[in-house]
């Protein structure tokens, strides 16, 4: 019974989707058929696998059915979180009725997973980032008001032990103190998990590692190479 963590899919099944991967480098080329393997290998139907943004490059739910049921038959449950290029998303509420228990949507509220609350948002660009402008602002505030009141409830139920999931990185650098940073150290969080980083020249521009007694950790697929990361057992 472990949990798992796995970030930006970018799947394009549908017929009227045609986005390929690999014009984005080698370690794009058949991903979707190297996850599917690597999953299937490495997951098994007790674990959980947290799916922390940028799923689905489609555009309207319809589209996203495809991508949505071959996640679904994949091995374990799945908690997914929405990320950029999510547009297909429409209410959590609906979307947990078409496709409870096999995937959970995550949004403004927290999910248990072996005595832990997987607590998140999907985040956004941060103070600090070269591209932030007045706009990011305003969705970066509504970000942090989405995280908050994901982590409060499950304060409320009693959860002391919980999992942070983000699909932005939640601070432009270590050096620097987001809403987000604020809120994971104010709710004891241990960990944080985050994806939407691609290629080696950006891995290594946010904060990871060990940051005020939180651990951050980058789950993007292109950098674990398909391969779910084990997160918690």
């Amino acid at each position: 019974m472990s949990i798992y963590a796995i970030a930006d899919l970018h799947l394009s099944f549908s017929e009227n989707v045609h986005k390929p991967m690999d014009i984005f480098g080698a370690e794009w080329a058949n991903h979707a058929e190297r996850l599917q393997k690597n999953w299937s290998e490495t997951v098994t139907d007790d674990d959980t696998v947290l799916v922390i943004g940028d799923v689905s490059w489609a555009l309207k739910p319809e589209d996203a059915i495809a991508d949505l049921d071959w996640i679904s038959k994949l091995p374990g449950q799945k908690v997914m979180i929405k990320g950029n290029h999510d547009l297909w998303w429409t209410s959590a509420g609906k979307l947990n009725r078409q496709y409870e228990p096999d995937i959970r949507f995550l949004h403004n509220n927290f999910y248990e997973v072996e005595g832990r609350a997987i607590c998140g948002s999907r985040g956004w660009v941060c103070p600090g980032d070269e591209t932030f402008t007045e706009h990011d602002e305003k969705i970066y505030r509504r970000e942090i008001l989405r995280l908050g009141a994901s982590l409060e409830a499950a304060k409320k139920a009693g959860f002391t032990d919980i999992i942070g999931a983000m699909h932005f990185p939640p601070a432009a650098d270590r050096r620097r103190q987001t809403g987000f940073t604020e809120l994971f150290e104010a709710y004891g969080v241990k960990q944080v998990l985050y994806g939407h980083l691609h290629g080696r020249d950006k891995y290594n521009t946010a904060i990871r590692g060990s940051n005020n007694n939180v651990e951050y950790r980058l789950v993007s697929l292109d950098y674990l190479a398909c391969v779910p990361l084990l997160v918690g057992q």
